[in-house]
């Protein structure tokens, strides 16, 4: 008696209702954390502080992890769908989307780079820019 005590304690033995309560509450999780990405992945389309393809990738997975139907939503989708597949099968980002990207990114910092007076970030904000940069440039285009 003592040693099924000490295991019941240690986690070792489920209830069968605990685990799918488990599994349910994580496919929750999985939805609202995918909606989230993918909100803001929409939002970083105007706004080039958000990596759109990211969050759409991500929201990719949390889909394919909570939700059969919104991952099948998402992948058919004819603008997100397309942009998702070609990026993971690929790793193409379009000429145009590039230079979209860059100009926001760019246009957006030197905005940001006149208001604010502390050098240190003004610098800040020019070398994480570079390294976007650098990084968008990095994939191959069509």
């Amino acid at each position: 008696m003592r040693e099924h005590a000490s295991k019941k304690h240690c986690g070792t033995f489920s209830h069968p209702s605990t685990l799918r309560t488990d599994i349910l509450s994580m496919r929750y999780l999985y939805i609202l954390f995918g909606t989230l990405c993918l909100v803001m992945g929409l939002i970083g389309v105007f706004l080039p502080v958000l990596p759109t393809t990211p969050l759409l990738l991500l929201t990719a997975f949390c889909y394919y992890r909570g939700s059969d139907r919104l991952y099948e939503w998402l992948m058919s989708h004819p603008y997100l769908g397309t942009h998702i597949k070609r990026f993971r099968e690929h790793r193409i980002i379009p000429r145009k989307a590039k230079a979209y990207i860059l100009t926001m990114l760019w246009a957006s910092l030197l905005f940001c780079a006149n208001i604010l007076t502390p050098i240190w970030l003004k610098c800040l904000m020019i070398a994480i820019a570079i390294g976007v940069t650098w990084h968008i440039l990095s994939y191959r285009s069509e």
